[in-house]
């Protein structure tokens, strides 16, 4: 008669190893690398636009609570006294209202150019060059007409420029309502370059202005995609 132990059958479940958890990771990274890439306004418009104002909401948030952290609740109420003024400068009449005329005039002169400068450096994926079609053509229509004038004080103001819903008033004037040329030389009427550039810089210094500022939120982008990376 024998005696034997009863065999025991183990079943030991495959524990991940190391190497195949990295190289999850790392799949998962190079498939995140790649819609970051891909993440286009013309190819994902509405995903870009979701991310974009993500990024801008919680960029103010961080902002407005680190300015009122540090002490910033002085600021807020001016800023709030100053709208308030603002606001009734701006909707009752008076004695005034030639000047908020004239403020929203050069109000709406710096956002228009702002916004081209931000729409050509941001472009949201469609390659957009305001230069090109406003800032450029502004420049050289401008400096035509004051070599056929021979005179640069052709703009009734600064803001007498290229805008959404109408053309500068110098555009369609004929040069004998200006009166005779100021820049005359033997060769005929000559204007110097440095007597145009001050009728054009602020125009073109407020779009530079704007592609700067356009940089930041494909900046805010990829440091938020950077972030759920790491």
């Amino acid at each position: 008669m024998g005696s034997g132990m009863p065999a025991t059958s183990t079943s030991t479940s495959p524990v991940p190893s190391e190497d195949s958890a990295d190289m999850s990771v790392s799949q998962l990274r190079e498939k995140h690398q790649l819609e970051l890439e891909n993440l286009t306004f013309t190819t994902q418009p509405f995903k870009t636009l979701k991310l974009f104002t993500l990024a801008t909401t919680d960029y103010v948030k961080k902002s407005i609570l680190y300015i009122l952290t540090r002490g910033g609740w002085p600021l807020l109420l001016c800023t709030l006294v100053l709208a308030s003024g603002i606001l009734l400068v701006t909707f009752f009449d008076g004695p005034h209202e030639k000047h908020v005329q004239e403020f929203l005039q050069y109000f709406h002169f710096g956002l228009w150019w702002l916004a081209l400068g931000i729409a050509s450096s941001i472009g949201l994926g469609s390659g957009l060059h305001t230069f090109v079609l406003y800032l450029g053509p502004h420049i050289a229509l401008f400096t035509i007409k004051a070599m056929h004038c021979g005179r640069v004080d052709l703009k009734y103001a600064p803001y007498d420029t290229i805008q959404l819903n109408r053309g500068p008033s110098w555009l369609e004037k004929d040069c004998s309502e200006y009166g005779p040329p100021v820049f005359t030389s033997s060769d005929g009427v000559m204007v110097p370059l440095s007597s145009i550039l001050p009728h054009v810089q602020l125009e073109a210094v407020l779009w530079g202005i704007g592609t700067a500022l356009g940089e930041l939120p494909p900046y805010f982008i990829s440091r938020a995609g950077k972030s759920s990376i790491n």
